[in-house]
């Protein structure tokens, strides 16, 4: 299948979880792909993945917070392609990647840096050279927890946790980016996944009560996977998806609705 056939993509965060799912499946679908990563361990990983698309890829190490490597980033895919069509925004963290000596405010700074400010930097500078094409996609992952608190059955956060705060600004953003770069056709818009089986909630999946817990909350009996995820980004990356933006779409098995 060819649904992205001549495009050309940026996913940071690129080399684990969703954002490696979100990878792969887009080379299958014709699409070209800069691989964005900070974790030299996962790099190396993600080259191994994809030694059947060396041609169609390219993998780079680079921070997301840091406003010249998202230029350069930006550049080297029209550098190497010629255009930029599609940004995946996945790069992203929780308070529990940070040093557990780090104190809250620390913490906060952390994740609001990486989650936020990072994906604002990245679409920013996509956004320089989607202007000169006719239309581009932005795809910013925010979760479920962007939509509400957390669950007080989880005890994940006491009100001052970072990353619901974070992600709901990843929401707001994608609204407010989405209604004023509809004039340029570049739609924006954002996926709101449930818990999934990914290295970011592997701390808490590993731990079988709150497994179980995590489970009860999702209507559909189950946690959900990067490659449902994944699935989501290749619709909205599509021209299938053209007449949606500024849309925050829960792929979350319910939980939500609850």
């Amino acid at each position: 299948m060819t649904r992205l056939q001549n495009k050309v993509a940026i996913v940071t965060g690129a080399a684990s979880g969703i954002g490696m799912a979100t990878t792969k499946l887009f080379l299958e679908m014709g699409c070209k792909v800069l691989c964005s990563d900070v974790n030299d361990d996962f790099l190396k990983e993600l080259e191994n993945e994809l030694s059947s698309y060396k041609k169609e890829s390219l993998i780079i190490k680079s921070d997301v917070t840091k406003r010249q490597e998202c230029i350069d980033i930006a550049n080297e895919a029209v550098d190497t392609w010629g255009r930029l069509d599609i940004l995946v925004n996945s790069a992203g963290v929780t308070p529990r990647h940070a040093p557990s000596d780090w104190n809250y405010e620390q913490k906060w700074d952390f994740v609001m840096e990486v989650n936020l400010k990072g994906s604002m930097l990245m679409s920013y500078e996509s956004v320089v050279h989607m202007k000169k094409n006719p239309g581009g996609s932005i795809i910013n992952l925010s979760s479920i927890i962007g939509l509400v608190g957390y669950s007080d059955t989880l005890g994940f956060s006491d009100g001052f946790n970072p990353y619901p705060h974070s992600k709901g600004g990843v929401i707001q953003m994608t609204r407010d980016m989405g209604v004023n770069l509809a004039k340029h056709s570049i739609r924006v818009n954002a996926l709101c996944p449930g818990f999934a089986y990914t290295n970011l909630t592997k701390g808490i999946t590993d731990d079988e009560t709150i497994h179980k817990k995590l489970i009860e909350l999702h209507p559909m009996g189950r946690l959900g996977t990067a490659t449902d995820v994944a699935n989501a980004a290749l619709f909205l990356a599509s021209d299938e998806s053209s007449f949606i933006t500024a849309a925050s779409i829960p792929v979350d098995g319910g939980y939500t609705a609850r």
